[in-house]
């Protein structure tokens, strides 16, 4: 199996993540969220703050995915936070998926107590007549909404997505992959009929697909969960994988067909073209924070965070090199200017380039290694040399960090747009390389328990038509999943079954996953 490989900081062969990836992944992941200064742990157990660059890359992966849902006839709208617990009783099965993880609100007055050490204690008072649920998804409430909007096939479809927070009680928080508390977009759609509804999911499914690749160089697998892995209350869900550098798999994105579930649940009916009265079908599909998780995972190496160029908080850090005081000025405005001009006249992904010109006084080598571990795609340095040279020092976060090139300024102007899809390019490479090498086709039971054996297994792909209950044994005995069918692989040749040795033309791919 193919291993991430060290990135080496200096001759020394230290680096500026400690531990690196080889020796402790989860803690070198902790590190890098901390040494990017992407967010930290709050007083709330299993909720962070994200500090300013991380939600940056937030902000841009929302506005990118917003266009593109805009761009397909979705609009936006908001719902409570709070769900009448009734609401979720209506739709058991969905909500028994959830339940463990579930926040309840149960009072809704706090009065104040003296205690016998002059302390003032908070109790809860004013229980309420029924309890209030935070959100941990909003199919209930929002198909309420929903009941009350659609009378006729003239009001669908109804496209709608919601960017908010929800909350799921989670035992073993790690930053951005697994908080009680995360930011994401649900969208949630109603259709006239199935057709429509498949069609909805499948268009989503390969919105996310395209997106990941495209704008967070990461390659994913494409497919469909089986029945024990489906979401609670849906007919159908599909999904996108990827592999990060410990092998293992995050589910990033998540598209699901809910048939007529949940519009029977919440009575989301309408008067037909026939003049029957029918129910909708409706889908329901979202992406959170976790992708940052998964992107960092994906790309970062042993120096820090690795940032594609479309979602980098800054695009490019220009830094003032000024040993001399009499030459200081003269080199910030050169830098500000170039910085000008770039913000100006280019542009990568249809937005203008972002550019910052770090001015702080404060020593060189700081300054490099903190960009550097905070991921920025391209770092430019102009001194007094460069200056009189009409050159700029440009080094590139997919190279290694103390690798340079000194290139003349108009060169790179010209060239900037061409050397960021570079990068991006390299980083989707890189990341297809990993995961191809590391997925194993298995066609025999004894070469299937026998790979689980390994520290890092990667991924299997075997034949599979296995019943839930076979599926859910290999998976508690192995500690693995199938994390998906693939949609590319379903009508490929017969073959046995790794497990019935039955004749089938399905693909399973299985995997650890966090």
């Amino acid at each position: 199996m193919a291993k991430p490989q060290s990135s080496k900081s200096s001759a020394k062969n230290k680096t500026a993540i400690q531990p690196t990836r080889e020796a402790d992944f989860p803690e070198w992941y902790q590190q890098v969220v901390r040494a990017a200064d992407l967010a930290e742990n709050s007083e709330t157990r299993g909720c962070m703050v994200i500090k300013p660059w991380g939600y940056g890359i937030w902000e841009l992966i929302q506005q990118q995915l917003d266009a593109q849902f805009k761009a397909t006839g979705h609009q936006n709208a908001y719902f409570p936070l709070l769900i009448p617990l009734s609401y979720l009783e209506k739709e058991a099965g969905h909500a028994e998926g959830f339940a463990t993880e579930c926040a309840v609100v149960t009072h809704h007055r706090l009065e104040t107590a003296k205690q016998e050490d002059g302390s003032v204690k908070m109790i809860p008072t004013g229980e309420l007549t029924e309890p209030y649920v935070i959100r941990p998804t909003s199919e209930t409430i929002i198909g309420a909404a929903f009941s009350r909007w659609v009378e006729s096939y003239r009001d669908l479809p109804l496209l709608i997505n919601q960017w908010a927070n929800v909350m799921r009680w989670e035992m073993r928080p790690r930053m951005f992959l697994r908080t009680a508390e995360f930011l994401w977009q649900e969208g949630h759609t109603a259709h006239e009929t199935k057709e429509e509804a498949i069609e909805e999911t499948r268009t989503i499914h390969r919105l996310y697909e395209t997106f990941l690749r495209d704008h967070l160089a990461i390659p994913v697998i494409a497919g469909e969960k089986t029945e024990a892995e489906r979401f609670p209350g849906a007919d159908m869900t599909l999904t996108v994988e990827a592999m990060v550098q410990d092998l293992k798999a995050i589910q990033a994105g998540t598209s699901h067909y809910l048939g007529q579930n949940f519009s029977k649940a919440q009575d989301i009916s309408f008067t037909a073209r026939d003049g029957s009265q029918q129910h909708a079908y409706t889908t329901s599909w979202g992406v959170s924070t976790r992708l940052i998780g998964t992107l960092i995972m994906a790309h970062s190496d042993d120096d820090g965070l690795v940032l594609p160029p479309r979602v980098a908080t800054q695009q490019i850090v220009i830094v003032p090199v000024t040993p001399k005081e009499d030459s200081r000025q003269a080199i910030i405005d050169a830098c500000e200017a170039l910085a000008e001009v770039l913000r100006r006249e280019k542009s990568y992904g249809g937005q203008p380039l972002r550019v910052h010109v770090d001015k702080r006084d404060i020593g060189g080598g700081v300054k490099k290694w903190e960009w550097v571990k905070k991921g920025t795609p391209i770092r430019i340095e102009i001194g007094p040399r460069d200056l009189e040279g009409g050159k700029v020092c440009l080094q590139r976060r997919d190279q290694a960090a103390n690798e340079k090139a000194f290139v003349p300024k108009e060169d790179f102007i010209r060239n900037v747009t061409d050397i960021l899809q570079e990068i991006h390019s390299n980083l989707l490479a890189k990341a297809t390389e990993l995961r191809d090498s590391n997925i194993s086709e298995c066609n025999d039971l004894e070469t299937f328990e026998k790979h689980w054996s390994q520290e890092m297994p990667g991924w299997l792909s075997t034949p599979w038509c296995g019943s839930r209950e076979q599926e859910e044994e290999l998976s508690k005995k192995h500690k693995i999943t199938i994390r998906c069918l693939p949609i590319d692989q379903q009508d490929g040749p017969e073959a046995p079954c790794v497990l019935t040795g039955e004749a089938t033309s399905q693909r399973a791919i299985w995997g650890r996953s966090y």
